[in-house]
């Protein structure tokens, strides 16, 4: 059997398309655009700028209406911002989609090959073992063992058998045995294509944190509209019905609700899972990346994610090693010249085949029947015209020896002795017929799986970052304890399936290593240890691990061994199956989450000094009946003003602080699951470094028309003042994104927010310098710039002090 050719495999490919269910076309850029306009916030701007125009037209359109035309160039540059931000994480999404895609062995050119299951085309030749999501319809030309669960098509729980012949459906999954499908149909023909949409992907939907931010912006637009109202009520009793009073309050309230706080977050999370990505952690729904930051327990399997998965026999012990070099040949579904098949069983293939010619033992010993190994009875059988052959855990073999109790006991003892210098010990045997009781016994294999190089360094990065770590194999305990101390592991406590179910929840979280865990083992450590409030992340490969990975904080499948089941239900797939991957990964979770908690800082800092000048300046106003020159109530900023500072600092800047780097993240204790979005120490920031922007504006707009003293009228003093406190208000926010990033930890530079602060500064001073009137302003005097910048950097220090004292108290408790 050679399968098809490549030349061929091409031609139906472009004859019959991918293997893949026609995806919903993107949606139009121009929509993009227009949905950024579906927000309240958004409806009242325009309500606002209707009623501008509407009032300079029945004011005979005298002039051009440039308050009109300033809000809607900020209400087009907003809707593009966000338009360019949703696109980017859509793309990031897309990328991450591709990545999670799941591969097959399949039979081209003669050999088995693992390509994407788009890339199937009837014709193909397709290797499937448990677990494995069968990907295209097909007929079965071998079947051992074969068991479909096909619920996703029919709705009947109960798996199906399969033999030789019958035919198979693409979505439906096998849940035992092994099979060889030739392939029928595949994308839309195919049974899943003609219920199309079931298959799993990528999940989008809004995540905890995005949710609970969105509740929590909601709650500050409510109090934000009740003074917006209080501010127009006041406005309107001071000089009556005014367009100006009315635009002015909307514009307020726009600028301090972070209506784009939500596109900002979306975008860091998918920036945060792609960066995560290409340390080959792969997250399947961004809900994780929150649970990421707050893993308390990692329960690791031991075999290819604390070890290299290369296992190596070292030596076959027993009385009859001709006949077991036989059983690890015939009683082994790997295939040593493609490669494919499980790592123990080539391991034991390229052994046997330095003593006899594997293929010429197979040809003369076929297959006639066997019982696949599964974890249940944890051996395997295969029998052949010269008996039958068994492999697996020596727990599971010796007591089916041939021999007496004292016998038996003696091997168990040379099996613990073995696994205790940390070796895999596999346990061979044969009978006559179809027998799987009263067995001889051939020997022991004796294979090392030695420990990955990294994995030491790793773990001691996560145990100094408050994580514990504990391991559930499937292997001896002996060895499990053996591997635990090499890599770092502070194991003292073992306990083997057999005795977990005697062990109380209390118990249970006491235990180290869990040796020979059945996969509903699993399932009760992670309750146990939830129950207790740690946060698990619980890494699975086979189809059985699914129930603990689906109920686990955070699952981890993997991407170079795992089944398919495992992958569909897990949350963050390590592409190359490495426990280090998954430090990478809690670390970039807990990275992103302290650069969401540093944008929010910096936007509500800001927008609270927006607050209090905007209305402070205003109560003062009215109360010392300050005008300006049209004999309107004298407002500290315009409502241009304020949207234009919304724009410059609430884009670029924060979006910049999500693109932060935090070395230092895996020094702290993880943060607890259900911590605020804004710890107390924060709050401070925000109230205190709020209020001494305000103060510095508040102090320009009062003192400079004094100090320029008789040079200038009260009406252009006045004028002059509110410019420069715009200019502060701009620069000052810009310069306040640096004293937002330093918490306990010191971040490393970064030149993205340098990029967007000298953009913004760059901006500011050529709007202000060469087109004034665009932004309501008038042109300032050298000497004002030179006293705004001045302001800005004391108030940026003051900040930065206040900084500094808010954190190092939080680091003394």
């Amino acid at each position: 059997m050679r399968g098809l050719t490549s030349q061929e495999a091409q031609r139906r490919l472009a004859e019959y398309g991918p293997n893949a269910l026609p995806e919903k076309p993107p949606e139009p850029l121009w929509r993009k655009f227009l949905r950024q306009f579906q927000s309240p916030l958004i409806y009242i701007l325009l309500f606002a700028l209707a009623v501008d125009l509407g009032l300079w037209l029945y004011e005979g359109a005298r002039g051009l209406p440039l308050e009109s035309f300033a809000i809607l160039a900020i209400l087009l540059l907003n809707a593009g911002l966000g338009t360019l931000q949703e696109k980017r994480s859509e793309e990031a999404l897309r990328r991450l989609k591709a990545l999670a895609e799941p591969l097959v062995w399949v039979l081209r050119d003669g050999r088995f090959q693992h390509l994407p299951s788009r890339e199937i085309v009837p014709g193909d030749v397709v290797r499937l073992e448990a677990g494995d999501r069968i990907p295209a319809d097909g007929v079965l030309l071998e079947a051992s063992g074969v068991l479909v669960d096909e619920s996703v098509l029919t709705g009947e729980s109960v798996p199906v058998e399969k033999g030789e012949g019958e035919e198979v459906f693409s979505g439906t999954l096998l849940v035992r045995g092994r099979a060889l499908v030739e392939v029928s149909r595949t994308g839309l023909k195919s049974a899943m294509g003609r219920i199309a949409g079931l298959l799993a992907g990528m999940e989008e939907e809004k995540t905890p944190l995005e949710r609970r931010l969105e509740a929590f912006g909601h709650r500050v637009a409510r109090w934000v509209l009740v003074l917006a109202v209080a501010l127009v009520v006041l406005g309107f009793l001071v000089e009556g019905f005014s367009a100006k009073v009315l635009l002015f309050a909307v514009a307020l309230a726009v600028a301090a609700v972070p209506e784009g706080l939500p596109a900002v977050l979306t975008l860091a999370l998918a920036l945060g899972v792609e960066r995560m990505a290409r340390r080959k952690a792969v997250v399947r729904r961004l809900a994780a990346v929150e649970a990421l930051g707050s893993v308390t327990v990692i329960a690791t399997d031991k075999t290819g994610t604390l070890t290299e998965n290369r296992m190596e026999v070292q030596k076959v012990v027993g009385p009859d090693p001709q006949r077991a070099l036989l059983a690890m040949v015939l009683c082994n579904d790997a295939d040593l010249e493609t490669g494919a098949g499980d790592p123990l069983e080539l391991g034991l293939l390229r052994y046997a085949a330095q003593h006899l010619d594997v293929r010429q033992v197979r040809q003369e010993y076929p297959r006639l029947s066997e019982r696949p190994f599964d974890s249940a009875w944890k051996y395997m059988r295969v029998t052949t015209p010269g008996g039958s052959f068994l492999k697996g855990a020596p727990e599971a073999l010796i007591p089916r020896l041939a021999l007496g109790q004292e016998e038996k006991a003696s091997l168990l003892e040379e099996a613990e002795a073995h696994a205790q210098k940390g070796f895999r010990v596999l346990a061979l045997a044969h009978g006559e017929g179809e027998r799987e009781e009263g067995l001889s016994f051939l020997g022991f294999v004796l294979l090392l799986d030695p420990p990955r190089p990294e994995v030491p360094q790793a773990v001691a990065k996560v145990l100094k970052a408050g994580v514990r770590v504990v391991m559930v194999t499937g292997d001896h305990p002996a060895t499990a304890l053996a591997i635990a101390h090499r890599v770092g592991i502070p194991a003292e406590v073992v306990a083997t399936g057999e005795e977990i179910e005697g062990l109380s929840d209390e118990e249970l979280l006491e235990v180290d290593v869990f040796a020979r865990v059945k996969p509903e083992d699993k399932l009760r450590i992670v309750e146990a240890f939830q129950r207790a409030g740690e946060v698990v992340a619980m890494t699975g490969d086979g189809v059985n691990d699914a129930p603990a990975l689906k109920r686990a904080d955070v699952g981890v499948a993997m991407g170079q061994r795992g089944s398919d089941v495992s992958r569909e239900v897990a949350d963050l797939v390590l592409m190359d199956d490495n426990f280090a991957t998954i430090v990478a990964a809690i670390e970039e979770g807990r990275s992103i989450y302290e650069n969401i908690q540093k944008f929010i800082r910096f936007l509500f800092s800001t927008n609270l000094s927006e607050i209090l000048v905007v209305a402070l300046g205003m109560v003062f106003a009215a109360l010392l009946h300050l005008r300006d020159e049209a004999g309107h109530l004298l407002l500290p900023l315009t409502a241009v003003q304020i949207l234009w500072i919304n724009l410059v600092t609430d884009g670029l800047p924060a979006l910049a602080l999500a693109l932060d780097r935090n070395p230092g993240v895996l020094d702290r204790p993880p943060r607890p699951k259900e911590s605020p979005l804004l710890d107390p120490p924060s709050w401070r920031f925000i109230l205190v470094t709020g209020s001494i922007k305000a103060l510095f504006a508040l102090a320009i707009l009062g003192l400079l028309p004094g100090w320029m003293g008789q040079r200038v009228s009260l009406s252009e003093a006045t004028e002059v003042a509110r410019t420069a406190t715009f200019h502060f208000m701009t620069l000052g926010q810009l310069f306040f994104a640096y004293a937002a990033r330093h918490t306990h930890l010191m971040p490393l530079p970064n030149p993205y927010l340098h990029g967007a602060v000298a953009l913004g500064i760059l901006i500011q001073l050529g709007l202000g310098t060469l087109a004034p009137g665009v932004l309501e302003a008038v042109p300032v005097p050298a000497w004002i710039w030179g006293l705004v910048l001045g302001m800005a950097l004391l108030a940026w220090l003051l900040a930065e002090g206040v900084d500094r004292l808010v954190w190092r108290k939080e680091a003394r408790r």
